[in-house]
């Protein structure tokens, strides 16, 4: 493995290596209003939700690596203390894109983007009409890091007021799928969060479970089932007991027929992998710990 120094890197190789690592990461598309009434927007993706209860988002606004300046956001926010952040979907990451270009300060980079602003019902910044969700938020604090630079502003921001398109809630909980976020990663790297790209992980987090280390030997040294499996079966709660075991291998029909049969272990992998594809996770292990 390569090891990096921060100490003796390059800032603007350290900020890419931390990037690609780091991702992928949300975008707050950051909307904010000068004194005189002037727009700004801007994408930004040192940022997450750091507490529901308050409910705080928290996003940064780095010096440039170039010239050590600051962005227009950090002034406005500094100026009036307001800001809206707006969700990136992938029907507006060009248009957000564009927003990323340096204009001179005062230019709208709404007008630029070619997106609407609309009223906000608490802060003043605008809203961006055709991002799924909008933030509303004021400025709890802002934590400077540093005066060279690709030092961050740490921006806090406690929640006021959320706008969320009824197109992307089932019921009462967003739809990723509907949502069809997109990702900052690394460079000109983006991800789209929806499709194929999401994943379900069942796991309870509250109930104690047998672990790695209690599963068969022979489950951990398979050279079929991949970390991932075995780390499904670890999250399990108990093995199946002998009378369990015995009884499942009387029933199954498939399982009998590969004891039977050449290569049963490694066949039995194959089955096993099959079901925890489908979140069948005790009768995949079943499968695995009934042929002896």
């Amino acid at each position: 493995m390569r090891s990096i120094d921060p100490k003796n890197t390059p800032t603007r190789d350290l900020h890419q290596f931390l990037l690609g690592c780091v991702s992928p990461r949300p975008i707050a598309f950051a909307s904010t209003i000068d004194n005189d009434g002037n727009p700004n927007l801007a994408p930004y993706s040192f940022f997450n939700a750091f507490s529901s209860n308050p409910p705080i988002l928290v996003f940064s606004s780095n010096r440039r690596v170039v010239d050590n300046t600051t962005k227009d956001t950090l002034a406005n926010i500094e100026a009036n203390g307001e800001v809206v952040i707006n969700m990136v979907n992938y029907e507006i990451v060009r248009q957000m894109a564009v927003t990323s270009i340096s204009f001179p300060t005062g230019v709208s980079e709404f007008t630029k983007s070619g997106l609407t602003p609309i009223p906000s019902d608490i802060v003043k910044p605008f809203r961006v009409k055709e991002s799924p969700a909008h933030i509303e938020c004021k400025v709890r604090e802002i934590i400077t890091l540093g005066d060279k630079g690709g030092a961050g502003h740490l921006i806090l921001c406690d929640v006021v007021k959320m706008h969320i398109s009824e197109d992307v809630i089932d019921g009462n909980r967003i739809n990723p799928h509907k949502m069809d976020l997109m990702g900052r990663m690394g460079r000109s790297y983006y991800c789209r969060a929806s499709g194929d790209a999401i994943h379900t992980i069942i796991q309870p987090v509250m109930e104690v479970t047998i672990g790695y280390d209690q599963l068969p030997e022979r489950i951990k040294s398979s050279t079929i089932l991949t970390a991932n499996d075995v780390a499904m079966l670890s999250g399990l709660k108990a093995l199946p007991s002998d009378d369990e075991l015995r009884a499942f291998r009387e029933a199954d029909e498939r399982l009998g027929a590969i004891l039977k049969g050449e290569n049963a272990w490694a066949q039995q992998q194959e089955y096993a992998r099959e079901l925890l594809k489908r979140e069948e996770r005790m009768v995949a292990v079943k499968v695995l710990m009934a042929g002896g």
